[in-house]
């Protein structure tokens, strides 16, 4: 990470790959290009992300900041709250999912789940690069749907930002704190069960330190 980012190694109850542990979503970036072969990297991690009888179904809608129209048309559909940082970020992403019809022998909602992993791929191939990524769900669906040509069997369903970490000191003053906050999880004891769900799995005891 650069010298004017921040690092946010997760505090951990149990061992984690460093990917997993530096991984986080900061607000602030460098305008700094992405090169054509890093980005492409990227997206290739999420290619190979598993899905239901290898249908892959999902697709990446891609503006970087050296095509100023483009990346204003992604830019664009982000609420306020979000476009007041990510107007700095070098290349936005706009996730669809294709829906699966029952005919294809998988319920809609799998495609979700499914995308989702391939976000996850792209997100740890990033920060192996040194990239930082930033997922949102604060756009406008609809108003992505009208400006960006999206077939109707195709859903919105996540921006991205991704870019290299930048100076927090650039952001607005209300997100600067934000972004120097600690990272923070529910512990593992709360989010798993054993086989039914009033059972308690032995994977729950609490460790007696942080890793």
């Amino acid at each position: 990470m650069p010298a004017d980012g921040i690092a946010k190694t997760a505090k951990m109850e149990h061992r984690l790959h460093p990917l997993i542990a530096e991984r986080w979503s900061p607000r602030a970036f460098s305008e700094r290009p992405v090169p054509t072969e890093i980005l492409q990297s990227v997206l290739e991690a999420a290619r190979w992300a598993p899905s239901a009888s290898n249908q892959q179904p999902w697709h990446f809608l891609i503006a970087t900041n050296d095509d100023p129209r483009a990346f204003q048309h992604l830019l664009g559909i982000l609420r306020t709250s979000n476009s007041r940082w990510a107007q700095h970020v070098p290349v936005l992403m706009l996730v669809l999912a294709r829906l699966y019809q029952e005919y294809e022998g998988h319920p809609p909602y799998r495609s979700l789940y499914e995308v989702g992993l391939a976000v996850g791929m792209l997100t740890l191939q990033a920060t192996a690069h040194g990239l930082a990524v930033h997922q949102m769900g604060g756009f406008y669906p609809d108003k992505a749907r009208a400006n960006l040509d999206i077939p109707e069997d195709h859903l919105p369903v996540v921006a991205v930002a991704l870019g290299y970490p930048g100076d927090p000191a650039r952001l607005p003053e209300d997100l600067r704190a934000r972004e120097a906050a600690p990272r923070t999880r529910r512990p593992l004891a709360d989010l798993i069960s054993g086989a039914g769900w009033q059972t308690t799995s032995p994977l729950a005891t609490r460790p007696d330190r942080a890793c």
